[in-house]
């Protein structure tokens, strides 16, 4: 829809209120909410807010920043609180800087940036994630705990609880918004859940991501739960995982598909996988952003620790799904949702299109379960790094992921991520206390 119909839907719809929706550098939802009066200003490209006060957005004495909407994602919000307000609708902004010009320290600015790369080599990135998240409740004063009744598995078909019907009220929703939901299911860890949705191009996958962590959390409020997409919440159970399906298309064509291709693979897709195993240190710095994150990257839950791949083994960090012609991909299963889905996959694709640039090859796919080898076969294969710590030392001595975050977005990640390293590293923890004050 143009602005005119826009505005007309508005008034027709009944929407009272429009928000101006972006995300700063560590990948948190943000908006600027304007009348139904502004509109038309709205949708113009005429709102400023003031940048010094996201983080890592600009300098005070530089903040004036503009939201330019992308009219094409504009949605009215499925839900309704009552009362007088009205409807509320939404549209994702790029940023722009006073003068209008694009603001690289925007993340969805640098996934466009690393788009037109690949539009430039023939290609179009296409990306289908599977979203793991958490449900917990609310004590009786609206605190969030880490507690929950629901006591399901994988795949588990339980008795009807808050958790199952708060499920069903995101996919309802998201339906509502346009999204088209492949599967929802109770995942592994208690409380645990788990919303595939259809493949898109990348920019549409990484806006429905925002939306779909927006949606999940008011969907869980309406329910007196806690929706976290923090990758490791409870000790002893496994962390959520965003896993990233992924494939490069040339006019509709999946280009890794090729039936008499090593592996049923194409030398593109094989390059593409040699690209992200060769930058796959630097990427885990921006898949998995949180100290938190490394609590998950551990053996034994389910999620990857070695540099390797796959055809069917879901043990390493890449596997190749079942599925040939148009749905052959690669998965790569170390993101986390806690992640920015900009930043994070503008970094994927980078890499890969390294890789093709460069026609690495890949090593040989492993074909047993990376955990049962021993531990000099082990010792072959390089690891994930294990903190955050390590991840940011991969991030900066990295040119190409750097290069393709930018300086403003590259600075500033890892500035505010070494802050909170060194702030974690100098707390005494529980466990400290426990094991240590009485033994010393």
């Amino acid at each position: 829809m143009d602005k005119e119909e826009i505005i007309k839907k508005c008034e027709k719809m009944g929407v009272r209120f429009i928000r101006l929706q972006f995300t700063d550098i560590m990948g948190i939802n943000k908006n600027v909410e304007v009348p139904l009066s502004q509109l038309d200003k709205a949708l113009s490209g005429h709102i400023c807010f003031d940048g010094s006060s996201i983080q890592g957005f600009a300098r005070i004495e530089e903040s004036d920043m503009i939201l330019k909407p992308d009219l094409s994602t504009f949605a009215i919000l499925p839900w309704h609180d009552g009362g007088e307000s009205g409807k509320e609708a939404r549209v994702i902004c790029d940023i722009a800087g006073a003068d209008g010009e694009p603001f690289m320290g925007c993340p969805r600015t640098v996934l466009k940036k690393a788009l037109a790369k690949a539009a430039a080599l023939g290609f179009e990135f296409m990306v289908g994630p599977e979203i793991e998240f958490f449900l917990f409740h609310r004590d009786e004063k609206g605190n969030i705990t880490t507690k929950t009744h629901d006591a399901g598995g994988y795949f588990d078909l339980t008795p009807i609880d808050r958790g199952e019907l708060c499920r069903r009220q995101i996919v309802e929703w998201l339906e509502q918004m346009g999204f088209e939901i492949e599967a929802s299911h109770h995942e592994v860890a208690v409380a645990q859940h788990e919303i595939d949705f259809h493949y898109l191009s990348a920019l549409n996958a990484a806006d429905n991501i925002c939306t779909f962590k927006f949606v999940v959390r008011k969907a869980a409020l309406n329910y007196n739960l806690h929706a976290t997409f923090m990758p490791k919440p409870i000790y002893g159970q496994c962390g959520s995982g965003m896993h990233v399906n992924q494939s490069l298309c040339q006019r509709g064509r999946n280009v890794f598909h090729d039936p008499s291709g090593l592996y049923g693979l194409s030398d593109i897709a094989r390059q593409y996988l040699a690209g992200i195993l060769a930058h796959a240190p630097a990427i885990t710095a921006i898949a998995n952003p949180l100290i938190n994150s490394y609590k998950r990257l551990v053996p034994g839950y389910e999620a990857p620790t070695t540099i390797a791949w796959a055809r069917r083994n879901r043990s390493p960090l890449i596997r190749i799904p079942e599925g040939s012609g148009q749905a052959t991909r690669i998965e790569l299963r170390s993101p986390d949702p806690s992640c920015n889905p900009y930043l994070t996959l503008a970094a994927i694709l980078s890499a890969g299109l390294d890789g093709i640039e460069k026609k690495l090859t890949p090593p040989d796919p492993i074909t047993e379960n990376i955990y049962n080898l021993s531990a000099e076969e082990q010792h072959k294969f390089k690891n994930l790094p294990g903190s955050l710590a390590e991840a940011l030392d991969a991030l900066e001595a990295d040119n190409l992921i750097m290069d393709a975050l930018g300086e403003h977005c590259a600075h500033n990640f890892i500035r505010a991520k070494r802050g909170a390293w060194q702030e974690y590293i100098a707390q005494v923890h529980p466990w400290e206390i426990e094991r240590y004050l009485a033994a010393y």
